[in-house]
C-alpha cells in the first residue's frame, strides 16, 4: 500500500516506447482517483502516488 493507496492488484503500464532502454522507464497505475508511478527496476519499491488529475500536468512537465 502507498500514501493510502492500494496498488497491490493495480495493472502497472509503461511506455510500447521504453524497450530497449536497459530497464530505465517509469510505470503508471490507476486505482480509483489516484495514479502511481513507480521505477520499473523497482517494482516494489515506493511509488509516487498523484491525483488523477494532476497526471496531465505531470506529463506536459515532462514534455517541456
Amino acid at each position: 500500500m502507498t500514501a493510502g493507496h492500494d496498488f497491490s492488484r493495480a495493472q502497472w503500464r509503461k511506455s510500447s516506447r521504453s524497450s530497449g532502454n536497459n530497464g530505465n522507464c517509469v510505470e503508471l497505475a490507476v486505482v480509483a482517483d489516484a495514479v502511481g508511478v513507480r521505477d520499473s527496476k523497482n517494482a516494489g519499491g515506493p511509488a509516487l502516488v498523484l491525483p488523477g488529475a494532476a497526471l496531465s500536468a505531470l506529463v506536459a512537465s515532462v514534455r517541456a
